[in-house]
């Protein structure tokens, strides 16, 4: 087996990959070993690097050059002190040396228009999505750039759980909505490659068809439990599913997706100015 299909194997926790090419570069490489890790050594991330990385997210693209993101640096102990508990990751969020938020901007836009005198009535779902999706790739390059750079990157959903405090805590106006932070450092482990679904169930050709989702979904599961077997101590709501034997991925998305989250999301974005209809 070559070395690039030996990662794609791995990361599909697969004893044989498909047909792969080119050879894997630097960066294929990196994407394809690319590691889950939350633990950082103490060393700090130089501001040259960073303003490079800064430059490498800026570089993604975005929807009709209207480049409708945010990007903010929390780096005062004390403002990451009050972001910690609201994103129930409290000890990671202090100590990672660099914590980023990136945020869905539609304010600048109607600042613009403000200042060149034309009315801002393009203004509704789309105008959220497009923002979001440009917070998201300016995240995704963010990362290649930062772990190209030897760093090791977590997203983090959470700080959506507690927004209205999250907004309150960054200064964030109307118009301004966090979507994702993102911890990153010197990695202070190996981590591990987190196996993904197969690009049977994941990629269609032509048109949608999830015809053998149920089988490919049970195969998925035995593999990764086989590599990664989860202890009863992180089973999502035992009180409430009791305690699976064995408990596989699916049964996880399952318990994840039975419970409602962060409802109070779409007030928040009402409340903060964005049009939802």
């Amino acid at each position: 087996m070559t070395a690039l299909a030996e990662m794609i194997a791995n990361r599909y926790g697969e004893g044989a990959a498909p047909d792969a090419a080119p050879p894997p570069n630097g960066t294929v490489a990196g994407l394809l070993e690319r590691r889950s890790l939350r633990a950082y050594t103490d060393a700090p991330v130089p501001d040259a690097l960073l303003r490079t990385l800064l430059a490498c997210a800026q570089s993604a693209p975005t929807k009709s050059n209207l480049q409708q993101y945010s990007i903010v640096a929390v780096k005062d102990p004390a403002q990451r002190a009050r972001l910690a508990p609201l994103c129930k990751r409290t000890s990671q969020i202090e100590s990672a040396p660099l914590l980023l938020v990136f945020c869905a901007d539609a304010r600048r836009g109607r600042r613009i228009c403000e200042m060149r005198g034309h009315p801002h009535t393009n203004d509704n779902l789309d105008t959220l999505l497009n923002a979001t999706v440009d917070a998201a790739l300016a995240l995704g390059f963010f990362v290649v750039a930062a772990e190209a750079a030897g760093l090791r990157c977590a997203p983090l959903s959470s700080l959506r759980d507690e927004i209205e405090g999250v907004a309150d805590v960054l200064g964030l106006p109307g118009g301004v909505f966090p979507v994702a932070g993102l911890m990153a450092g010197w990695p202070a482990a190996e981590g591990y490659v987190n196996q993904r679904l197969p690009q049977s169930v994941a990629v269609h050709t032509d048109r949608y068809d999830d015809s053998a989702l149920e089988a490919e979904i049970d195969a998925y599961d035995r593999r990764r439990h086989a590599i990664f077997p989860q202890p009863p101590e992180r089973q999502r709501h035992p009180g409430r599913f009791g305690h699976a034997d064995p408990y596989y991925w699916s049964e996880g998305v399952a318990r994840q997706l039975a419970l409602p989250e962060r409802a109070q999301l779409r007030d928040f974005l009402l409340r903060h100015g964005f049009a939802l209809d």
